[in-house]
């Protein structure tokens, strides 16, 4: 089976954004009224032929997403155990060059957090550390998810790259899905963000989902980090992945995740400016493409972008989040990866949903061994 690194390398990056900028009205048109979508009609449905269509394509995407997933919006809550990590990142508050207080959870520690999201509801957790194989490996991790199990019925992680059989003991112990982000799927600008550490290896991360979906994971969640790369090119190639990988790993669940460039304490300029009104064009885009994606938000937008966005594609969400180790009781002035725009409470949040009549799911599955 070939991975998707010999299709990918395929493709051509200046040829596929030409491709997409020179969509026309009717291209859009056309893949607005197909039953079925292509990765053609997506490129048109992302493409700057498209802006007059976003309210066309708003509403399209709610009913979509409401007939295949009710008036729902699943809960999660990211846990961040450790912040520290070998990586050189440009546009991350964890990356190696940073001269920050580094922190690792004990296991006493992670036991205070958990109770914290408990007690706020969270039934569905992502643990998140940096990229430091010795302190956090695959035995920390795999502790740790023994450690949540008996408190959560969905585990997801976000961390670094590891190899099958690695996936596969974790998924062993009750790892539900795991997230591994591309940030950009641009090979020059890639090597430019991560200059030194594993990550600076483009390939092995390409690779990931391959990996991913050999060890049988349930769920796959994908995503590039907009403001490295033009956002258009670089969705263009994560819908790519994400066919390809539907393909291969047919039994395997997919998500979309939608992060932007923010701020952080080693502070880099987004290349590129993706607008709200440009991410509300792609996420209704994904949800035409199909139907079944989970699409995800985090607090990394702001208050107002998130009460619009619950109605219009968006499937899963967290609220109140911390992106610190230890943030929610144990050290909570502990230095943030990046920013977080809303801010609200769980309380809050949730209260917001139900005005809108959405139905707030904590928990809808649950791994049994």
């Amino acid at each position: 089976m070939a991975a998707f690194e010999t299709y990918f390398n395929t493709c051509n990056w200046n040829d596929t954004l030409a491709s997409i900028n020179n969509k026309t009205k009717a291209d859009v048109e056309v893949a607005l009224a197909s039953n079925k979508r292509s990765l053609e009609d997506f490129k048109a449905l992302i493409s700057p032929a498209a802006k007059p269509f976003l309210e066309q394509m708003a509403q399209m995407s709610r009913q979509l997403t409401k007939k295949r997933f009710g008036n729902t919006i699943q809960m999660y809550a990211p846990l961040y155990l450790s912040n520290e990590c070998q990586n050189i990142c440009t546009y991350c508050g964890f990356s190696f060059t940073n001269k920050i207080p580094r922190r690792t959870l004990t296991d006493s520690e992670i036991l205070k957090e958990v109770q914290f999201l408990k007690n706020k509801g969270f039934d569905h957790v992502l643990l998140v550390t940096g990229e430091a194989n010795k302190t956090v490996g695959v035995d920390y991790l795999n502790n740790a998810i023994k450690l949540v199990k008996p408190h959560f019925s969905n585990i997801s992680i976000e961390v670094q790259p590891l190899e099958q059989n690695e996936y596969e003991l974790l998924i062993e112990n009750g790892l539900f899905a795991v997230l591994v982000y591309q940030e950009t799927y641009h090979k020059n600008e890639y090597k430019k963000h991560h200059p030194k550490g594993k990550k600076s290896n483009f390939e092995y991360r390409l690779d990931t989902p391959d990996r991913l979906g050999k060890a049988g994971i349930h769920k796959i969640g994908l995503g590039a980090l907009f403001g490295l790369e033009d956002w258009r090119a670089d969705s263009f190639f994560t819908a790519l992945h994400l066919k390809y990988l539907q393909k291969q790993y047919w039994k395997t669940k997919y998500s979309i995740s939608f992060p932007r460039l923010r701020p952080h304490s080693g502070g880099l300029e987004p290349k590129v400016e993706m607008t709200d009104a440009d991410l509300v064009q792609l996420i209704c885009a994904y949800r035409l493409l199909d139907e079944d994606l989970e699409l995800s938000m985090s607090t990394r937008e702001s208050e107002t972008f998130r009460d619009n966005i619950v109605q219009l594609g968006i499937t899963s969400i967290s609220s109140e989040s911390k992106t610190n180790p230890g943030g929610y009781v144990v050290e909570p002035q502990s230095l943030e990866q990046f920013e977080i725009s809303d801010e609200r409470s769980t309380e809050a949040f949730t209260k917001m949903l139900k005005n809108q009549g959405l139905e707030v799911v904590w928990k809808d599955w649950q791994h049994f061994n």
